[in-house]
């Protein structure tokens, strides 16, 4: 089941999606204060099961807030290494769109997310990556599924599509 929290009152210029794909029990009720405290008030998270990790729970939450809450959101999840999570942050007046993505063995991915849902690589990144990859002859291929979050994408599709019944799909910018 999906919950739908909002941030603090004020500005709400923006919105997304947590999708907490695997935590652990004993973590859930931490985690669940972790986002409350970004939310600014108390907001029940109704936990399923996660059935290709027993033990681990998952979550939906669809949010509003100010822009810039996506991140916070990561953020505040960051410190449970044991969860695997993606916040998404739509594109609104004056602010791309963002996705974070984590998992306990790559840690936090970051993206800038298009208008119409594509993964944004800026030039100096890119330019990054040339410069690096010559130093230390790493492909430039395996580098650039790196920047557009391939390895994140593969180890948490399992997850994605284990939850039967999901309410929330991912669409992105349909007109």
């Amino acid at each position: 089941m999906t919950v739908v929290a909002y941030g603090r009152a004020g500005s709400i210029d923006s919105r997304g999606v947590v999708f907490i794909h695997s935590c652990p029990k004993a973590i859930a009720p931490h985690a669940e204060w972790a986002l409350a405290k970004v939310f600014g008030s108390d907001t029940p998270i109704i936990w399923g099961d996660q059935p290709i990790e027993p033990g681990s729970l998952r979550a939906e939450i669809i949010w509003t807030g100010a822009q810039g809450m996506g991140a916070q959101l990561a953020s505040s999840l960051l410190a449970f290494k044991q969860v695997r999570y993606e916040v998404t942050e739509d594109a609104s007046a004056g602010h791309e769109g963002e996705r974070f993505a984590a998992t306990p063995t790559l840690g936090l991915f970051r993206a800038t997310i298009g208008q119409h849902g594509d993964v944004l690589v800026h030039e100096d990144r890119l330019r990054n990556l040339i410069t690096q990859s010559d130093a230390t002859g790493e492909s430039m291929e395996s580098e650039i599924k790196r920047l557009l979050g391939q390895p994140w994408d593969h180890e948490l599709e399992a997850f994605r599509i284990a939850h039967e019944g999901s309410t929330v799909r991912i669409l992105h910018h349909v007109s």
